[in-house]
């Protein structure tokens, strides 16, 4: 499995190139959220001229919404892609769950999940950058309702398991642990979310069916 580089890695690799400095762009939302980041505060934190920043991104908010489309990109490499090469049905479905708490728990970014923090400041804020990270959102929580029903078809869910519900309540689980971390620092907060998920699938499993999570 070939990892993806650090964000250490990509802010070192050549000053100021642009995946450096959405890099550090997303590392600092993490903490910070989308609304503290400007091409002001991002260009001191990278030793940069403003107009250096602006000549990558002319405004706050397209700023914004690239660093969103750069986590979104991360995510990918970091939990779906490592998830998705496990086998077909409920061992890629639990492979995909295991990278997404090992993600959070980990701390790739300094505050977290990129994702439940900017998705908590903007839950009620109208506009681009919400629709963004609601799109990216919603993107996640369809992916584990396909491997759901996924692992439906071939006969190792029961057919009556709500996939859309159940993809919700895993997500709900997931981010909840992420933000119980960051306020408690007790990694215990994702074995819990781990055994409630694994509790929800034994649910529906079939009769012998391996909940490798």
């Amino acid at each position: 499995m070939n990892a993806t580089p650090t964000l250490e890695a990509r802010t070192r690799k050549g000053s100021h190139t642009r995946d450096a400095i959405l890099a550090r762009a997303m590392d600092m939302a993490s903490v910070d959220g989308l609304g503290g980041l400007t091409i002001g505060t991002l260009a001191e934190a990278l030793e940069m001229s403003k107009s250096g920043l602006f000549a990558h991104f002319g405004s706050k908010e397209e700023l914004q919404l690239a660093t969103i489309q750069a986590a979104r990109g991360f995510f990918a490499q970091e939990v779906m892609v490592p998830g998705l090469n496990a086998k077909k049905g409920l061992p890629r479905l639990c492979s995909v769950i295991s990278a997404w708490l090992d993600y959070a728990e980990r701390e790739v970014f300094r505050g977290g999940c990129f994702f439940t923090a900017v998705a908590a400041e903007f839950d009620s804020r109208p506009g681009p950058v919400k629709d963004a990270v609601a799109a990216c959102m919603q993107e996640w929580v369809d992916a584990l309702a396909r491997l759901l029903r996924e692992a439906k078809e071939l006969g190792e869910l029961d057919r009556k398991a709500p996939a859309d519900q159940l993809a919700w309540e895993f997500n709900s689980l997931a981010m909840g642990a992420n933000s119980a971390y960051q306020l408690q620092r007790d990694t215990v907060v994702f074995t819990y979310a781990r055994r409630a998920i694994r509790d929800r699938l034994k649910v529906f499993a079939a009769p012998g069916a391996r909940i490798p999570l």
